[in-house]
């Protein structure tokens, strides 16, 4: 495993395990506590995932220190204010079962999110979060952002993958010295990401599947991945990248299956704004 130093001197796993969409609870417990078993030390979780409670008790169940381990979790869309953010922070942690959080995030830029920014800001100051940041930031919302605010995000987790790869977005992040995370490092299977050809033949060289090629690209552009999965063989295929390294012209020949735009999500859409607002 490698980490990665947050603007801030934090440290941060490289690679870790996320949980979008397992709101069973009883799986979610269980693939958590694969997950940490298998080396994952960096957990991604969110309120509006459903899931932080079971979350909290793999952690508590894992035997692994609280202090080895990186655990992230995002603030909701409805809670976007100073007061909102507090009381939703509480929850989280309560839910979590921690006094603490490595990693607290905005999960959508959208309500009253520098207001929410300011709550965690002082959480931040008073050692109750180790480093604050952002979700779904294009380049112009995380500029305004990084002159807005006091304490820089330490953490933009935005859509990266092979598809949709946002060179600019990358580009603006280390200009701030914002580190890039990537949610759905797979695209959740679009294009049929798993038997790419592209990315195929590349793995062919290092016994590595595409999937792996597809982590370790964006590992060696600088980006923190946190592939999902219920499956503990899984786990460890998508932990088991650290060992090759892309070449050059491997990494240039995987630039062109970028098609410039989401295919998950559109937060351009007004109908998508208003749904992540609670309206139908």
């Amino acid at each position: 495993m490698e980490y990665t130093l947050l603007n801030n001197g934090v440290k941060m796993p490289m690679e870790g395990f996320g949980v979008f969409q397992v709101r069973d609870a009883g799986v979610c417990e269980q693939a958590v506590l694969d997950a940490i078993s298998t080396g994952y030390r960096l957990i991604d979780t969110a309120a509006s995932y459903g899931n932080e409670e079971a979350v909290g008790r793999a952690i508590q169940k894992s035997g692994v220190c609280r202090c080895d381990l990186f655990v992230t979790t995002k603030l909701w869309v409805a809670d976007a204010s100073y007061e909102g953010a507090k009381r939703a922070f509480e929850t989280s942690l309560d839910k979590l079962g921690l006094d603490y959080l490595d990693l607290y995030l905005i999960h959508q830029p959208m309500g009253d999110y520098i207001g929410a920014y300011r709550a965690m800001e002082e959480l931040y100051k008073e050692g109750r979060v180790r480093a604050i940041g952002m979700c779904n930031c294009y380049p112009h919302v995380l500029a305004d952002i990084c002159e807005t605010v006091e304490v820089t995000p330490a953490v933009n987790q935005v859509e990266l993958h092979p598809f949709f790869q946002q060179a600019k977005s990358l580009e603006l992040m280390k200009e701030y010295e914002v580190q890039p995370e990537a949610w759905a490092p797979f695209a959740e299977g679009k294009h049929g990401l798993f038997t790419n050809p592209v990315l195929a033949e590349i793995g062919k060289k290092y016994g590595k599947s595409a999937a792996q090629v597809a982590l370790r690209w964006n590992t060696q552009r600088g980006v923190v991945v946190i592939p999902k999965s219920t499956h503990r063989e899984r786990m460890a295929q998508n932990l088991d990248i650290w060992d090759f390294t892309l070449t050059d012209e491997e990494m240039a020949s995987i630039a062109p299956l970028d098609i410039g735009h989401s295919e998950i999500v559109d937060h351009f859409d007004p109908n998508f704004v208003r749904a992540l607002h609670g309206r139908k």
